[in-house]
């Protein structure tokens, strides 16, 4: 285990900000991770729970102790309602979720493919419901293996009961810092059927000449090329990805704006809800590619927040919050940020 005191978060956030914690802990174990739980428990000090970082803002030094995971590896498992046509996998919560998806597909294992290139862990698949192109991580996570803060107790939380949502779960709510994730099982299907008609993918596989239906390593790619177009390396750019969720509206709100901006982009959710791309809207506001002091908008993706060198985690806050402005003045829809800021 990892027990680090004054440690910089530098390597643990996309965005490239350079802030510190007070105190860093990271498990390895099972046995680590009920450990980390007991220092919790006995501590008064705040304490978040971080992955990758592809999903965190740091507007300061964090007088807290950062909490992460590092178990890794994976094994297939039985399950007692196994059917013929799945398999069951159960990843460790520090698995970067791309590896993830790349195994699936090397192995046949269908399901994943719409979600390729997406940034972070296993654990963070689990809390936030990483979705893209269609495809949810709830429409493949079985269950959710983890320790209770608590009580060091192991725990296993079944899908209905983490209660997903479009970019949503109980982690993120009334479960937040409760639990440390150790693992999830993921349900892939063994037979490929394909999702290739949400966003641009259709087109994008037929630029490349591919017709019909693609190989599931043809789709993998195509969805990978089609992030890679519009969204910068973080290794290169800071950024968090989508910085903010696609807002779901009712259909008297999309009719009305829909009758003043032809060809607006939208997906229907169900009879009664319409989700309509925040990119589109924050684009529509003419902020695509322009900047407030170090920090910007994409000029590939009005969606991502880039920082374009020596931003502070307080000047992208004072971007997304005029752009949260602009768009509640022209739309009347207020967005809100996916990126959990510290």
């Amino acid at each position: 285990m990892k027990d680090i005191l004054d440690y910089s978060l530098l390597a643990h956030n996309t965005f490239g900000i350079d802030a510190r914690c007070h105190r860093f802990l990271e498990f390895a174990t099972v046995e680590e991770a009920q450990q980390v739980a007991d220092i919790l428990k006995q501590t008064d000090m705040p304490f978040i729970i971080i992955g990758e970082g592809s999903n965190l803002l740091l507007t300061r030094d964090y007088e807290g102790i950062v909490v992460h995971s590092a178990i890794h590896g994976s094994r297939v498992v039985e399950d007692t309602e196994q059917a013929t046509d799945s398999i069951y996998v159960e990843y460790g919560s520090g698995v970067v979720w791309d590896d993830v998806v790349a195994e699936s597909v090397n192995n046949g294992w269908h399901g994943a493919e719409n979600l390729s290139l997406i940034p972070g862990e296993v654990g963070a698949s689990a809390v936030q419901n990483i979705g893209a192109y269609g495809a949810e991580a709830k429409d493949l996570i079985i269950r959710v293996e983890a320790v209770e803060i608590a009580t060091g107790n192991i725990v296993t939380l079944s899908n209905d009961e983490c209660q997903y949502a479009y970019r949503q779960s109980r982690f993120k709510h009334e479960w937040k810092n409760k639990y440390l994730v150790t693992h999830v099982v993921y349900r892939f299907s063994r037979n490929y059927s394909p999702d290739l008609d949400y966003g641009n993918i259709r087109h994008a596989l037929e630029a490349k000449g591919i017709g019909g239906t693609p190989s599931p390593q043809q789709l993998r790619q195509t969805i990978i090329e089609i992030r890679e177009a519009k969204l910068p390396d973080p290794k290169v750019t800071g950024n968090a990805g989508s910085f903010f969720m696609n807002p779901i509206v009712g259909r008297d709100v999309y009719e009305h704006l829909a009758s003043q901006y032809e060809n607006m982009p939208h997906y229907v959710v169900d009879a009664d809800h319409i989700k309509i791309p925040a990119g589109w809207m924050i684009e529509q506001c003419g902020w695509k590619g322009k900047s407030l002091g170090h920090a910007g908008v994409h000029d590939k993706q009005a969606l991502v927040l880039v920082n374009r060198g020596g931003a502070t985690g307080n000047e992208v806050v004072a971007l997304y919050k005029r752009i949260i402005e602009d768009v509640k003045a022209k739309f009347g829809i207020e967005i809100h940020p996916e990126v959990n800021v510290i």
